[in-house]
């Protein structure tokens, strides 16, 4: 076995609530990194990610050069997005391509925090979505419900129905 080198990543995103599949993320990035022998800080994002850096007036110009150029991206592939159509559409992604490295998820990854907090809403379980300790934290501090502070689109719940009750609680779980 061949030894395997520092990688340090930094990811972004609004990992709100955290799933499953970002924790997965730095796994597949650590793995891409440690078969070509990539060390460095780089950072960590999913395909859609990648894409906001053509959204305007979210990210500077100067901002992205700045990561791609002088830290490099590690970018692990998401369903319905195309990672190398998003570098060739700008000019700054395509100039330090280089610098962008492009992880392959062998698990479809269509899980999103969004599906996840609208699960919540309606009462659903999200065990094994959701690490336990996730769910916990959530649970303890209501988020996701219509009494929280979160004010998503999808926050009614039924009446007399938490959500809890079912599955989604680590201690009732079997």
């Amino acid at each position: 076995m061949k030894s395997r080198i520092p990688v340090v990543l930094l990811a972004c995103g609004s990992f709100n609530p955290i799933t499953n599949m970002h924790l997965r993320l730095f796994e597949v990035a650590r793995d891409h990194l440690h078969q070509t022998a990539v060390p460095e800080l780089k950072l960590l994002c999913g395909a859609d990610v990648l894409k906001t850096f053509q959204t305007p007036n979210l990210w500077k110009d100067a901002h992205i050069q700045e990561i791609v150029e002088k830290f490099g991206v590690v970018c692990v592939s998401r369903t319905g997005h195309n990672p190398k159509e998003y570098i060739s559409g700008s000019p700054i992604l395509h100039r330090y391509r280089h610098n962008i490295h492009l992880a392959r998820e062998p698990v479809q990854n269509e899980l999103s925090s969004t599906y996840v907090r609208q699960a919540l809403s309606q009462g659903h379980s999200v065990k094994y979505l959701l690490p336990d300790a996730v769910i916990t934290y959530i649970r303890d501090h209501n988020l996701y419900t219509r009494d929280s502070s979160w004010k998503g689109s999808s926050t009614q719940r039924s009446e007399g129905k938490t959500g809890w009750e079912e599955s989604a609680s680590p201690q009732n779980s079997s």
